[in-house]
């Protein structure tokens, strides 16, 4: 099977090309499409969108129709599904979902699509391996790693900055967003190799573990 992942921005196409493959193995085929933030989901789900500006969920109707008539032309025996990962922040996860089965919905025809969403943040995943997290932060705060609560409303990213950045996330904020970027990114690169997929405390990473893999199960 072929997946089409669609992630909001570079540090999520960092973690997930390293943690992909830990998934499906060599039978089946991935690429992943960083965009640059989520933006707002439309109201309009059948206007254009201007395909230059890559902010997620401004193009997610047009990707989705445009997935579903490709997948449709595609020859028999080969499979494809879309993964749309996204951080939930500070939206109701029901609410949320609804919108984004609507998007699918309204497309005829309608590509195989599952949406995983981190909760709160796509750290959460990270802080879902502890194990993992020290060997890539072997100075990470233990104290602060201890009270943290799996898939909590927490400011994620802050909270792990507070664990592994010097002087915590207001330190890392004073340097600015371009900073936050590239520690976010080096998060990835560096703990996503350690990372036991079998074993995440993260509910929203088991989520996306069970249905990428169910795909592809099904679609051996």
């Amino acid at each position: 099977m072929h997946f089409e992942i669609l992630v909001e921005d570079v540090s999520g196409k960092r973690a997930l090309d390293i943690l992909v493959p830990k998934l499906i193995g060599d039978n089946h085929t991935f690429k992943v499409h960083p965009y640059k933030g989520v933006g707002r989901i439309p109201k309009n789900l059948g206007g254009k969108a201007d395909a230059n500006k890559r902010i997620l969920f401004d193009q997610l109707p047009r990707l989705l129709r445009g997935y579903g008539n490709t997948f449709a032309n595609y020859p028999a025996g080969y499979p494809a599904a879309v993964i749309l990962i996204c951080d939930l922040d500070d939206k109701c996860l029901n609410a949320f979902h609804g919108e984004l089965v609507a998007i699918l919905d309204a497309c005829n025809p309608r590509p195989t699509t599952r949406f995983c969403i981190a909760i709160e943040e796509g750290e959460a995943w990270f802080l879902g391996d502890i194990s993992a997290l020290k060997k890539a932060y072997p100075k990470a705060n233990d104290t602060i790693l201890k009270r943290y609560v799996n898939d909590s409303i927490c400011g994620t990213w802050e909270y792990l900055a507070d664990a592994v950045f010097p002087g915590g996330s207001q330190a890392l904020l004073a340097e600015g967003w371009q900073k936050v970027g590239a520690e976010k990114s080096a998060w990835s690169e560096k703990i996503s190799p350690h990372m036991d997929v079998e074993n995440n405390a993260s509910p929203s990473f088991c989520y996306f573990r069970e249905n990428i893999r169910n795909l592809a199960r099904e679609n051996v």
